[in-house]
């Protein structure tokens, strides 16, 4: 059998399955954890001092009259942050109005505690959305970490971008996967760079881990940007973090779907960049896809993200192409 880059890693399809035993342990769902804590903790705070405001007035009525407690009234109101743009200043105090009546007035003198708890309720909401964002975020923030070790345990320079700028490789690197949206480095004289979530011209589509032919400088803006050139792109991937196995099996079809319409895309061109998938959740029919791509070369890598050795497989693959 042919020695493909990923054999020595994934030898079937049930080497990518993310058993539950794994799922539990990973890092996903304990950094998931601790991060969606982290982001409650805000909450918690704003409902505290909601309270020690809310009890400096003996009424509910006299809370009307505090500006500062406009925002977190109308957020108890119920009425969705995105509706409150499209809304008069009357509407905003009918609405706070109604709430104060129908809620607030019955408690009488407990009513700073209604008032707190009526925003941690409204706020969940707020938490939930985040939450559903957030596992996609830690996986990208391991895939990250990853490529960084195999760059610094090989004395591979890199620099790296944030939002606005690009920062020189540093001792003590810990934490720019957080904020890391761009990668340059060079090896055996040659020059690549890694862009994330970048909106891929030749595919009209955005694609979440773009590695390139380039320098820092040939980032320009507008169509004199290396992203414009298709003859540039060397690798193109789909990283979904997501560790629910209940959403695996839709993350699969939406990756499969962008991947083969980026194969079709520079295809045209005549072009057949490599293509790969890394995932937190990887179940059984799935696998077999993945796997069964992988031996007829449709996909040129694959990893699950909760197993170290294929993560480092596949990141060292991407350091070396």
């Amino acid at each position: 059998m042919e020695n493909l880059p990923f054999h020595k890693y994934i030898r079937s399809a049930e080497d990518l399955v993310t058993t539950k035993a794994q799922a539990l342990r990973s890092w996903s769902l304990l950094a998931f954890a601790r991060e969606n804590c982290r982001l409650a903790s805000s909450y918690v705070e704003e409902a505290k001092v909601l309270k020690w405001l809310a009890s400096k007035f003996a009424n509910p009525m006299d809370l009307l009259e505090s500006s500062d407690l406009r925002k977190a009234l109308l957020t108890c109101s119920g009425i969705p942050e995105e509706w409150q743009k499209q809304l008069t200043e009357e509407d905003k105090t009918l609405a706070i109005k109604g709430f104060i009546y129908e809620f607030l007035l019955p408690t009488v003198e407990r009513f700073p505690d209604e008032l707190a708890y009526r925003y941690l309720l409204t706020k969940g909401d707020a938490l939930g959305g985040k939450a559903r964002n957030l596992a996609g975020t830690l996986g990208e923030r391991k895939f990250l970490r990853a490529l960084l070790s195999v760059l610094n345990l090989a004395g591979v320079h890199y620099q790296w971008k944030d939002a606005n700028l690009w920062h020189d490789k540093k001792e003590g690197d810990a934490g720019i996967e957080n904020s890391l949206k761009g990668l340059y480095w060079s090896k055996d004289s040659k020059h690549r760079l890694l862009i994330l979530n970048a909106s891929v011209p030749t595919v009209q589509k955005n694609v979440d881990l773009s590695l390139l032919v380039g320098t820092i400088s040939d980032l320009k803006k507008g169509k004199e940007s290396i992203l414009h050139d298709p003859a540039r792109y060397v690798a193109l991937g789909e990283l979904k973090g997501g560790f629910d196995p209940a959403g695996a099996d839709e993350h699969w079809k939406t990756a499969n779907s962008a991947l083969n319409r980026i194969k079709s895309s520079f295809g045209q061109l005549q072009l057949n960049p490599h293509t790969f998938f890394v995932a937190a959740a990887i179940e059984n029919s799935m696998a077999t896809e993945i796997f069964t791509q992988l031996q007829n070369r449709t996909l040129s890598h694959a990893a699950n993200l909760t197993h170290d050795e294929q993560l480092t497989g596949v990141c060292d693959w991407l350091v070396n192409l």
